[in-house]
């Protein structure tokens, strides 16, 4: 079952494969035309179509379902689908039993298609059981750390000497960490560790701890995968990361807080996890070579924690994150949670935490997709306030980017690139 749960839904030889079965049924369809037939078909093509177009329009500019733009690919899929499943409809009427009988399997082909399209274009579920919410990784053996390393006087880049057998890539796994303080119902985290961490003789590394958007998965395959690249060009050096889950197997928008309807997500990421990386990782002790991080979500989560916990989080790294908790549904958070109290809620935003406050010694890179409308206007407004507040403030747009994997991805790249040489991994 796990088997089949790991295989590949997205890429350009599963999207050529499955365009090509879609672009056959839908040739299927039109074969033997009479004239009359032909008309149907073309009518039935472009009324679902348009149908399809303002269903898109509705959910994504009326309705705003999504919060984000869809990108023309999406609409693309979307509308395609609409298309033929309106030349699979009419396909049954006054139609011989073949006709019919292709028509009943190319509605769920089509189907498929669309949302293997849709699917690939958003670029975060690689795999099946990631599209059903289903973790895919096994558990990942841990060395105990070692409480006598050394920790380095200088860059770590500068005394490391790699050992000739070191691995080329880090490994992925997952971990249960313990809700011991906090009781809240966490799903097992993602750990990567990097070449470095592998060896015999293991140096003290940087922390990075990253939270996923909502819906999602606390998947190490992205952070992992942005590492192994990191690792491969500075002797296998690289954070050890710890994918932690901040809303849940019920995938609720938590706000990151402590709550009676959520739970204790705060002291859950900042004690619990804290607390399990210190006894369980070879982790360097200092908050200077430690990172908060997130996406989306998680992205809103990490700089509230970075300017509520700054004895502990030296760094930051906000990738397509929300201006402050539950911003998707602020008049619905304000009844839920704070029970109607307007300066209760805002006190939780980051704006309003660095108002007055000063941060000198903490680094924060602020990534999001240039296309991304919502979430810039956002991205603008946090890390100004940041750097106000005197952090050392990066802030990058991702060409093109919208608020899908290629944000995420080119996020913790930018992420890294800046933090590398803060960390002692490069010059």
């Amino acid at each position: 079952m796990n088997e089949i749960l790991k295989l590949e839904i997205s890429g350009p030889v599963v999207m050529t494969i499955a365009g090509v079965i879609g672009v056959g049924f839908f040739l299927l369809l039109f074969l033997r035309p009479s004239a009359r037939w032909a008309l149907t078909a073309i009518t039935a093509v472009v009324v679902a179509a348009l149908l399809g177009w303002l269903t898109v329009w509705i959910v994504e500019d009326v309705m705003d379902f999504f919060h984000v733009g869809l990108t023309p690919r999406v609409w693309f899929w979307a509308i395609s689908c609409f298309a033929a499943l309106g030349l699979a409809v009419v396909s049954f009427r006054h139609s011989p039993r073949w006709r019919k009988t292709v028509a009943a399997v190319s509605i769920p082909v089509f189907v498929v298609v669309a949302a293997l399209g849709i699917n690939t274009e958003f670029g975060l579920n690689k795999t099946l059981g990631s599209a059903l919410g289903i973790s895919t990784e096994d558990a990942i053996q841990l060395a105990k750390p070692d409480p006598d390393a050394s920790i380095p006087a200088g860059p770590l880049w500068q005394s490391w000497k790699p050992p000739a057998n070191l691995h080329a890539k880090g490994e992925a796994g997952t971990q249960v960490i313990p809700a011991t303080a906090s009781g809240f119902d966490a799903r097992p985290a993602g750990i990567y560790l990097p070449p470095a961490a592998l060896t015999a003789n293991p140096p003290k590394l940087p922390l990075f701890v990253l939270m996923m958007g909502q819906p999602g998965l606390p998947d190490p395959q992205y952070v992992s995968a942005a590492l192994d690249e990191f690792a491969a060009r500075n002797n296998g050096l690289a954070p050890i990361a710890i994918v932690a889950d901040q809303i849940g197997p019920d995938q609720n928008d938590t706000l990151c807080l402590d709550t009676a309807k959520y739970g204790n997500v705060e002291k859950y990421i900042n004690e619990d996890v804290v607390n399990w990386a210190k006894a369980n990782l070879n982790i360097l002790p200092d908050r200077e070579h430690w990172i908060i991080a997130g996406y989306s979500n998680g992205g809103q989560c990490a700089i509230s924690f970075a300017v509520k916990y700054p004895q502990m989080w030296g760094n930051v790294v906000d990738i397509s994150g929300e201006e402050f908790p539950g911003a998707e549904d602020p008049a619905g958070n304000l009844a839920a949670i704070f029970n109607g109290n307007q300066a209760a809620y805002d006190a939780q935003k980051p704006i309003n935490i660095m108002k007055g406050r000063q941060f000198p010694n903490t680094t924060a890179v602020f990534t999001v997709g240039s296309d991304d409308t919502t979430y810039v206007a956002a991205a603008k407004a946090v890390s100004a306030a940041a750097r106000d507040a005197g952090m050392t403030v990066t802030y990058y747009e991702v060409p093109n980017g919208g608020h899908v994997g290629l944000a995420l991805n080119a996020g913790l790249t930018k992420g890294f690139e800046v933090l590398y040489p803060r960390l002692g991994l490069s010059k």
